[in-house]
């Protein structure tokens, strides 16, 4: 089963059939598809016409369906202190990078054009302030803490956002604008990896869309991520991979998984099956029809179900959305959900647009999920990580902008087994560059790996059978935990 150009697998060659065939036609596309060595392809398809039968699979994270199918956990015990089998992680990625000096870490004695036009205000936590336009999250500062020396040497949104989502920096020759193109596996990818999924649910979900460095690089398909591809604030809300058309009733989709089952037995008598890749494809159709008929699966994406007085509390804005669909996603059983969240690239008018659009929606949406987390008891078995792929500039620019700081960014974490209240960490006067003990990305992974049961020392191998260590060097900062 080879992909398309796109990267993504047809349902025909998922399933053996289209929804537009009779049971005559059925049978013998079925039968025929079974003996066939031609594969299907889905070349030039759009999305809707190639999930005719409500689910995809993508080879390299576009579609999504792939995690849920051949997930093989490793061994998550070896080398960390206490298997937490029980933990899941929710990464919200502020794309474009997050000014971190106008929001977490202010320079209110600083020259006037390096501080900004933003003032402190004291949080829960005394000692620790945030941006005066971030009051919501300053009353839940005792929830999470703020990673304050955080570093790296890359001010490139590709490079930057492949280092901060996977741990490692990429290899010469990464083209961070194509998706996706991963040289090394996201967090999201590396967890399916190890931990497999829980129940019916995918192990890890992207949404709005995957970013082009979530996806799974050479741990392949089986731990791409399922791509949920529409905005959760939007009214007609919906998740078409999940949602068989209309015109297949459920007596012809329990004929389908019949048919399979024939086709499968003469598959089997053929001796067709003592070929490992058609093992595996018989895994994946057994699988896509499990996942797509999971009522698990099916009510963990349908947050329409959910009152008007939960869904305001979060905010009735993409951000605020997607954090509520998060928490309800890892209720479920996800253990890896990525919220990638744009555009917070604010090289003009920076203190406008934090102000009027970015930060508001964000003081909805990131106070109520810790706040609903631990109302709902979910708190501890759930690290919530804030990130964007680099800091900004210490001094504004004349466009009344910052641009691309790699040197100094903060990261904001909480439960999991992150303890509250604290600031580890700090940056000079100017908010340039960490004063001491500095920490990355590698760091970061470690400490998530860790929290999530992982040995960052177990090795992954590439194709070419390269070994690659999970974690590169990096340390658990066990500062925050």
């Amino acid at each position: 089963m080879e992909p398309d150009e796109h990267g993504r697998v047809s349902v025909q060659s998922l399933t053996g059939f289209s929804d537009k065939e009779g049971p005559d036609e059925l049978a013998e596309s079925a039968l025929e598809n079974a003996m066939s060595k031609q594969r299907s392809y889905c070349d030039g398809m759009s999305r809707r016409n190639m999930l005719q039968v409500g689910l995809g699979a993508s080879a390299a994270g576009a579609m999504g369906l792939a995690p849920a199918l051949a997930a093989n956990p490793g061994n998550a015990k070896s080398g960390v202190d206490v298997m937490r089998d029980d933990v899941s992680l929710i990464i919200l990625f502020l794309q474009g990078g997050l000014s971190t000096i106008d929001t977490l870490d202010l320079k209110p004695h600083a020259p006037a054009e390096f501080r900004g036009e933003f003032d402190p205000i004291d949080t829960v936590v005394p000692g620790m302030q945030v941006c005066e336009h971030l009051p919501g999250v300053a009353k839940v500062a005792d929830r999470f803490s703020l990673l304050r020396n955080f570093t790296h040497h890359d001010s490139g949104h590709g490079p930057a956002d492949h280092f901060m989502l996977t741990g490692y920096a990429p290899r010469a020759g990464f083209n961070g604008s194509l998706k996706p193109n991963n040289h090394y596996p996201s967090h999201g990818s590396v967890i399916s990896k190890k931990l497999g999924p829980r129940g019916s649910v995918p192990p890890y979900v992207c949404l709005p869309k995957m970013h082009r460095s979530g996806g799974a690089a050479y741990l392949g398909a089986s731990h791409a991520p399922f791509e949920v591809e529409a905005d959760p604030n939007a009214p007609d809300f919906a998740v078409p991979d999940l949602t068989p058309p209309l015109a297949i009733n459920a007596n012809r989709f329990d004929a389908r998984r019949e048919l399979m089952k024939t086709v499968d037995r003469y598959k089997e008598k053929a001796e067709i099956s003592a070929n490992s890749g058609t093992r595996a494809l018989t895994t994946f159709q057994r699988k896509a029809f499990d996942l797509i008929s999971s009522p698990a699966t099916r009510i963990a994406f349908d947050i329409h179900s959910e009152t008007e007085a939960m869904r305001e509390e979060y905010g009735r804005n993409s951000l605020g959305q997607s954090c509520l669909m998060a928490r309800r996603l890892v209720e479920a059983g996800v253990r890896c959900v990525t919220i990638d969240h744009t555009n917070w690239d604010t090289h003009y008018n920076n203190f406008d647009v934090l102000k009027n659009d970015l930060l508001p929606h964000l003081d909805t949406g990131l106070p109520m999920l810790l706040r609903d987390l631990e109302q709902r008891g979910m708190l501890d078995t759930t690290m919530v990580c804030v990130m964007g792929e680099f800091g900004r500039t210490p001094r504004v620019n004349k466009y009344a902008g910052r641009d691309h700081w790699g040197p100094s960014n903060t990261i904001l974490m909480a439960g999991g087994g992150v303890q509250g209240g604290r600031v580890i960490g700090a940056t000079n006067a100017r908010g340039e560059r960490p004063e001491s003990d500095p920490v990355g990305p590698a760091d970061l992974s470690a400490t998530i790996f860790h929290s999530l049961g992982i040995n960052g020392d177990d090795e992954f191998h590439t194709p070419e059978g390269r070994p690659v260590k999970i974690v590169n060097d990096g340390r658990v900062l066990r500062e925050l935990l």
